[in-house]
């Protein structure tokens, strides 16, 4: 096991809410009742292959190669299928008559060049990282500073028009799950995207039920309407008009107020969303999962005893109804409960309160002195979450000085995070990008993770290779039994303190009668509107 420090580049995938944020609302907007207007935080970017957190857009501008149903099954959507005989060379084949919003042609073409471009270490994409089991893809990305030595993943090829071939370094029989629409690195874009970047981040050109009816301008409305020649599914709506709100309390009272007909609910409104609403507060299983991490190099915590203390030192139960109303599920593993296969239990009492055996096992490891710190993002509805958590600690082991400590934004709270510069814990976060362990656990527990640098950088060979051996299994039910290995062997070394598996909430106006959603995410393509 190692504990290293490592820098990263998934923020904000960990640590990531819907922020809102009130910006001045502009005329433009879909015409129309059968439109609606969505809350969302303001775009970093729309470019698929370089965004931390547009899903909401981009799910509706872009469709993936796969999709996955109500009952939680793989289907073949832009794709025809995805084949694989040893679960190393994957053959996809795409649909015919499937057009970009500008008319294009979408072809084989269109996915390999979308994804060199993202894989290429120059570029810079942020999400370059969904193609890193690609053979070819440490001669794009070194990620060692050095220069890449090729500008192609030498595991693509293009067979004609609709068929491509992908090489994998390892065998992946959940390769599949990973081409659903969490993983917008593996979008496919026109041609007419490399001619001018800069452009096409402003207005995507997708492959999606939606495409926008002009440039996207900051902290201004984005409007989204119905693409006449879609292939797929056909929308329940004629478009979307996402607002951008700074302040979730905001959106939260224009939902109430009727002028927002989707918005998430923050944390401190979720105890009284449903009093508010009614049966219009949706609380969706979403294959997120909410943890104390130790990103510092604090010696303190370095005997794993100190760590389950803590967590034994918690009253999930508690926290959960005073802070959100019984909404979300106490953890008792690495992973969301609703991910498939999850092993519920595998973390035994160290996730159950025991505050007395929580005491004595601190004492056991030699106390604890000084002062706790628990860092976490100011702003985002979360104050008295983790003012709960400092009391419970304080209060359960008897420590004097633990505090809860808010950055003033996201980018203070990631830089301290990265840099180490925290003494004692920080609020840690991973919503899975497709609802397999597989992510959350290479994610977080891997080096090569995008969530990785908020453990301080842990990592374990024995954990790597149960992952690998999981990874490859012949049937689902043995990748389940090796995830399940590879969790247990994870909390021997309890690098963070599991707290919570994710629902995320939802309020609606009148104007929606029911929500459909994927992974916890709702699918605007099948809202439901009110007679």
């Amino acid at each position: 096991m190692s504990f290293s420090k490592k820098a990263g580049v998934g923020a904000a995938a960990l640590v990531l809410a819907v922020t809102g944020c009130s910006t001045a609302a502009t005329d433009a907007g879909t015409d129309g009742d059968d439109t609606i207007v969505v809350a969302i935080a303001e775009p970093d970017h729309l470019t698929p292959g370089n965004h931390y957190s547009s899903y909401e857009v981009l799910v509706t501008v872009f469709s993936p190669l796969m999709s996955i149903e109500d009952d939680g099954t793989l289907e073949p959507l832009q794709a025809e299928s995805v084949e694989s005989d040893d679960a190393v060379t994957w053959t996809v084949t795409l649909r015919d008559g499937w057009t970009f919003h500008n008319g294009e042609p979408v072809t084989a073409q269109s996915y390999v060049d979308a994804w060199n471009y993202a894989a290429y270490e120059p570029n810079a994409w942020v999400n370059a990282g969904q193609l890193r089991n690609i053979v070819g893809y440490p001669e794009l990305s070194p990620g060692d500073g050095s220069e890449p030595t090729a500008t192609e993943l030498s595991g693509l090829n293009v067979v004609d028009e609709t068929t491509f071939t992908i090489e994998l370094k390892t065998a992946d029989r959940q390769f599949p799950s990973q081409l659903t629409a969490g993983q917008t690195g593996l979008y496919p874009m026109p041609e007419e995207a490399f001619e001018d970047l800069e452009a096409y981040d402003r207005h995507p050109i997708g492959n999606g039920p939606f495409q926008l009816t002009g440039a996207w301008e900051s902290n201004k409305d984005i409007v989204v309407e119905a693409f006449e020649e879609y292939e797929g599914p056909e929308p329940t709506i004629d478009g979307v008009t996402f607002r951008p709100y700074l302040d979730t309390a905001v959106a939260y009272t224009d939902a109430l107020a009727g002028e927002v007909d989707i918005a998430a609910v923050p944390a401190n409104k979720v105890a009284v969303a449903e009093s508010d609403f009614g049966d219009r507060f949706h609380a969706l299983d979403a294959p997120g999962v909410d943890f104390l991490a130790f990103p510092g190099t604090d010696a303190r915590f370095d005997d794993v005893r100190v760590r389950q203390a803590i967590s034994m030192a918690i009253d999930r139960d508690a926290v959960n109804e005073a802070i959100y109303g019984g909404t979300q599920i106490p953890s008792t593993s690495l992973t969301s409960p609703t991910m498939p296969g999850d092993p519920e239990g595998i973390c035994g009492e160290f996730c159950e309160f025991d505050p007395d055996a929580a005491k004595a096992l601190l004492a056991e490891a030699g106390g604890f002195e000084g002062t706790m710190e628990i860092a976490f993002v100011g702003g985002w509805g979360q104050e008295d979450l983790f003012e709960a958590y400092a009391n419970q600690i304080r209060q359960n082991l008897g420590i004097e000085d633990v505090v809860a400590a808010p950055s003033t934004d996201f980018a203070e709270f990631t830089a301290r995070v990265e840099s180490g510069d925290i003494k004692g814990m920080a609020r840690g976060r991973w919503g899975a990008l497709y609802p397999s362990q597989q992510d959350t656990l290479h994610a977080v527990y891997t080096a090569a993770g995008d969530g990785n640098f908020a453990t301080g950088g842990y990592s374990n060979p024995e954990v790597d290779a149960l992952l690998a051996e999981a990874d490859s299994a012949e049937t689902l039910e043995e990748s389940y039994a090796g995830y399940e290995e590879a969790q247990a062997r994870i909390l021997e070394d309890f690098p963070v303190i599991p707290t919570f598996g994710n629902r995320y909430m939802y309020a609606t106006s009148e104007k929606i009668a029911d929500l459909h959603s994927v992974a916890g995410s709702v699918l605007m393509s099948r809202v439901e509107l009110a007679e």
